[in-house]
């Protein structure tokens, strides 16, 4: 896909998310194990056969770079392939993005100087797996000037998104940003149809609407409250169905926006599942992540006589359970799990000692936490809620190296 250009979306603050984004960005939040959320977005890239590829950063992003680095500088710029970090530069004025739209328009340079013919727009802080390439492929049958990929949603949640109403061609002929009473689908009451924040953009449609939207000072400069419905009443603009069984990849159908604490941990959760709904291990779309070289995980019998088991688990490299018992959980690399610890439907982060004894339930626990011997942790929310962030569904946050009382 040479004339093409990807641009991701990487700079949103993800507040919603803290604890876990107050010293990283939410793309650079870990996920399942071994990941972290931008890389399924650069990894359907990769297999799409994009390989030119803008990362727009803002908030927090030092660790998203870092990862960035390490995990995909894997281009050759002498084929014109590239994966280039895109800081807020203030080309365009002295603020910093004000939306989705304005930090492309604030890097128009870029594309103004590309040799590309379309542009692909993509969230950084999304799981899912996607063939750009199918959806490309149809953008030019229908000699689309922008085209949106859609997902069905329950009606009752659309009002989190952007709902588009179509015709019999898909061509779609309205888009509500976050209605308050969403439109249901054709023939399907009870569904929505939701963009999924993807979008493909002929190059020279992208470009003329962000410098119109830009001299527009009543504009909110956002894809889905200006951008869209603006291009709608004149362009050619398409819905093109996330669920189908076009492109390589598995047709699973999974899609979802962890911008939540609860959404977060039940994205990692789906992983655990007999047939998880989003199949990671399909052999020829390998999600690709930053690896350390770490020794493989090992369960150690204690002094006590107590094996260390894992049940039902994602286990990553370097941990090492001595003793302990994990059922239903994420473990990430290099987690020390102690003589008579009990770890059951949470997600530890990378470098977490859980001490002997401890009692871990419904939690998430960040990188480089010692928890002290015959801690507990998610059994009496009033205790926990002194110490920790709990979420709507109850799920309990400790923070990056918190720091427990003697």
């Amino acid at each position: 896909m040479e004339d093409t250009i990807a641009i991701v979306l990487a700079g949103g603050m993800g507040s919603r998310l803290s604890p876990l984004t107050d010293d990283r960005s939410k793309p650079a939040v870990p996920f399942g194990g071994k990941y972290r959320i931008i890389d399924f977005t650069l990894t359907n890239c990769l297999h799409s056969g994009i390989r030119k590829i803008l990362v727009l950063t803002q908030y927090k992003s030092h660790s998203l770079h870092k990862h960035l680095r390490d995990g995909w500088s894997i281009f050759n710029p002498e084929l014109g392939e590239f994966i280039t970090v895109v800081p807020p530069q203030m080309r365009k004025g002295e603020n910093w993005y004000e939306g989705t739209a304005d930090a492309i328009y604030h890097n128009l340079w870029l594309l103004e100087r590309s040799t590309s013919k379309y542009v692909v727009v993509l969230s950084g802080d999304h799981i899912y797996r996607m063939d750009y390439a199918a959806m490309l492929a149809e953008h030019i049958e229908n000699n689309a000037e922008l085209s949106i990929a859609c997902i069905p949603v329950p009606t009752p949640e659309a009002s989190a998104f952007g709902v588009m109403t179509v015709d019999g061609d898909n061509k779609i002929t309205q888009f509500d940003e976050k209605p308050e009473s969403p439109s249901s689908m054709p023939g399907d009451p009870e569904n929505s149809l939701a963009s999924m924040g993807i979008y493909i953009f002929n190059i020279d449609t992208l470009i003329g609407v962000l410098n119109e939207d830009a001299n527009n000072e009543g504009s909110s400069h956002d894809f889905g409250h200006d951008i869209i419905p603006k291009l709608i009443e004149k362009n050619s603009v398409f819905a093109y169905n996330f669920c189908n069984d076009k492109g390589r990849v598995a047709k699973d159908c999974y899609w979802r926006d962890v911008g939540t604490i609860d959404s977060l941990y039940q994205a990692n959760m789906d992983l655990l599942e007999p047939v998880p709904p989003m199949n990671v291990y399909q052999s020829n779309w390998a999600v690709r992540t930053y690896e350390r070289q770490l020794p493989p995980a090992r369960t150690v019998s204690s002094a006590t006589g107590n094996e260390g088991i894992f049940i039902n688990s994602i286990v990553s490299s370097g941990v090492i359970n001595s003793g302990g018992s994990v059922h239903h959980s994420v473990i990430s690399s290099n987690v020390k799990i102690d003589d008579g610890a009990t770890v059951t439907d949470s997600i530890i982060f990378d470098h977490v000692e859980v001490g002997e004894g401890c009692q871990l339930k419904n939690c998430i626990i960040d990188k480089k936490v010692k928890i002290p011997p015959h801690t507990t942790i998610g059994f009496n929310a009033v205790e926990d809620a002194k110490r920790f962030k709990i979420s709507d569904k109850g799920i309990v946050v400790v923070p990056e190296e918190y720091q427990f009382s003697d």
